[in-house]
């Protein structure tokens, strides 16, 4: 495959093409075909690095995995986070250098994504449609296998620019195997991707790959989602697990929650199936969409690996016990020389001959130098990776994405802090709310602002709010809605009443979830325990080593060593579903009747709340149809003297 070409033309119009010139030969060759550019600054400009990195070395299996899921655009990395502060430039540079080391010891590595493309950085969502110029640096990595998330099928043009520039790329690499998009020229409903994908690794290991979305069921109307235990009944499934080609394993990729206990994941359905007609076959699923790390066991020869999202994870799998007994392996047997090698069974208890090590690792250069480096190569940057990186600063600075707006006097949080806390997040943002969202003709009439929490995706950190910043803290383009003249008595009570609602009884008035994901952050292990039964959650467990650094500390089927680099525990609280800001008031706070405004996205809910005395036909626009809930933040912090003081020279010091 030929690296695809950056043409962002249609979108900026002062972009060329500009591109690497590797092509994947280039790129897979021998370690001394590829050339070093030293004395160049590495990651974005404004990135910092990690303080301290890992100190232990990777685990090589015979079949090895890279796992990226929920990237949600974030390909600069984290430029206020040191932990995170790598970019998709060093991605690429590191997922060379570990094809070669495959190659070098005579295994086989995979890099398989597991979908949600944007929705979350401007790098993503700062074009029309979203994602116009990040999947084409997106595409830059050589992956193996990819398949869809459910934030590239909200909205009509995004899940055409699915089929039409993601799938039509990857061709059949890129796997679907319940999601359709009607035609529009055939006027018939065809696979947005292959349904699967029968291959053989280089060091020969058959494999049947799968691609299974979870029940979603909030896509746009052009596209359809196959319930899974429908699609397990289908003829080309059945044909599929049926068929005499040799397996040597099933991986099942999945926009899907890896732990099987979690009520939304249908994987067990898809291990349920493979199972019934492929009892020993190894089946691997790697998962993704609840933003966690985790590892779970199916049985003592299939597992399931997630790795976070936000590129703050990069996920490792690697496992051996193929031979020439029960496979087509012709690689190196028992596993490569010279470096660590799985040594866990996956049950305690397990015949089974397949040992398994999953690792989930830091996204910064420190992790990647580290990892990359081996005795006859020590220096990581390729030019493949510098020219990504590259190309990613020049796109940030012809997107705006650098231009400042303000200066974050402090760190505010989604669930670091008590949710009313001076740390959280929210009590800012109620205040943005009041201050943004006018109608200079009802200004003066009081008013509740009623949003939800999901709608809110990250953190805002201490230095420059910039307009990236803006589709970072607010990606969604939910519009403003009103009703006016609601009665205060039932006014003041909605906000209660909707938290108290809670999922499940929403459920049960006919109102779905208002969470776009199932969460927004690593949840807490009381979460997990109160929802999800037997879930073990990635909880809090403190490593005792000096200064370190706050971050995930996971704990998952393996125990808690799955960490590549050591952390302190970041606190959780828990957040209501949720919040409002409440303006237009006199001083006394009496009135009979206020407007109640709210995002679109949570229409049905609060409808259903009021009751049969009001419909959508009481709703309009409360601003118009072009202000959403990604303006009204940089309003405020462009009008507020708090954000104002800091600048011109602001720093995240």
């Amino acid at each position: 495959m030929t690296m695809r070409l950056l043409n962002s033309a249609p979108v900026l119009g002062i972009l060329g093409l500009i591109r690497v010139s590797l092509t994947c030969s280039d790129c897979l060759g021998s370690a001394g075909r590829v050339e070093h550019i030293r004395h160049v600054r590495r990651m974005q400009p404004d990135a910092i690095n990690a303080t301290y990195g890992p100190t232990r070395a990777l685990e090589w299996g015979q079949l090895n995995f890279l796992h990226t899921t929920d990237t949600h655009g974030w390909l600069e990395g984290h430029l206020k986070q040191g932990n995170y502060g790598a970019d998709w430039g060093d991605f690429v540079t590191f997922s060379t250098h570990f094809k070669h080391q495959a190659g070098n010891m005579g295994v086989d590595l995979l890099l398989v994504d597991t979908g949600d493309l944007h929705d979350g950085a401007g790098l993503s969502d700062a074009t029309t449609p979203d994602g116009e110029i990040s999947i084409k640096v997106f595409d830059q990595v050589e992956y193996d296998l990819l398949t869809i998330g459910n934030h590239e099928l909200y909205l009509a043009n995004v899940a055409y620019q699915t089929l039409n520039e993601i799938s039509t790329y990857w061709g059949d690499k890129y796997l679907t195997s319940n999601v359709q998009i009607f035609n529009q020229q055939s006027g018939e409903w065809q696979y947005v991707g292959k349904t699967h994908r029968y291959f053989t690794t280089q060091h020969g290991l058959r494999i049947m790959a799968f691609g299974v979305l979870f029940d979603f069921t909030g896509n746009t109307n052009v596209s359809k989602v196959i319930p899974a235990k429908t699609m397990v009944t289908q003829k080309w499934f059945l044909d599929v697990i049926n068929s005499t080609e040799p397996v040597d394993i099933f991986v099942v990729l999945g926009h899907n929650p890896a732990r099987p206990s979690v009520p939304t994941s249908t994987f067990p359905v898809v291990f349920d199936a493979i199972r019934a007609v492929h009892p020993d076959t190894p089946i691997q699923f790697i998962g993704g969409h609840t933003h966690i790390r985790d590892f779970a066991v199916y049985d003592s020869s299939s597992t399931a690996l997630e790795s976070g999202r936000y590129c703050e994870t990069l996920g490792w799998l690697s496992m051996s016990g193929f031979d020439s007994k029960n496979s087509g392996f012709i690689g190196i047997m028992p596993g490569p020389a010279g470096v660590p090698n799985p040594t866990r069974k996956a049950t305690k208890n397990s015949t089974s001959p397949f040992l398994y090590s999953r690792r989930y690792l830091d996204w910064n250069r420190r992790t990647f130098e580290y990892h990359a480096a081996t005795w006859y190569d020590k220096n990581f940057d390729y030019d493949n990776g510098l020219g990504v990186t590259a190309d990613i600063t020049k796109y940030r600075k012809q997107l705006n994405l650098t231009d400042v707006y303000g200066c974050v006097p402090q760190d505010y949080c989604l669930t670091c802090a008590p949710f009313n806390s001076t740390a959280s997040i929210f009590p800012l943002l109620s205040t943005a709310l009041a201050e943004a969202v006018v109608n200079d003709s009802r200004k003066d009439i009081p008013r509740y602002i009623i949003a939800n929490t999901g709608s809110i995706r990250f953190d805002m950190y201490k230095g420059p709010f910039t307009y990236d910043d803006q589709f970072i803290v607010s990606p969604f383009l939910d519009h403003f809605l009103y009703i006016p003249g609601v009665p205060y008595d039932i006014a003041s009570n909605l906000l209660q009443s909707l938290n108290n609602a809670g999922a499940s009884q929403k459920r049960n008035v006919g109102v779905i979830p208002v969470e776009r994901d199932i969460c927004i952050d690593p949840p807490s292990d009381h979460f997990f325990k109160a929802t999800r039964g037997e879930y073990r959650s990635p909880s809090i467990t403190r490593r005792q080593i000096v200064d370190l650094v706050p971050g995930y500390t996971t704990r998952d089927d393996f125990g808690s060593d799955g960490d590549d680099t050591a952390h302190s525990a970041i606190p959780y609280y828990e957040i209501p579903d949720f919040f409002q800001a409440v303006a237009g008031f006199n001083e006394s706070g009496a009135t009979d009747a206020v407007d109640v405004v709210f995002v679109d996205f949570i229409e049905s809910d609060l409808l259903a709340i009021l009751g049969s005395n009001y419909s959508s036909n009481d709703v309009s626009y409360y601003i118009d149809a072009e202000f959403t809930t990604r303006d009204y933040l940089p309003i405020y912090v462009k009008n507020s003297e708090m954000f104002q003081a800091g600048l011109p020279n602001c720093t995240a010091a």
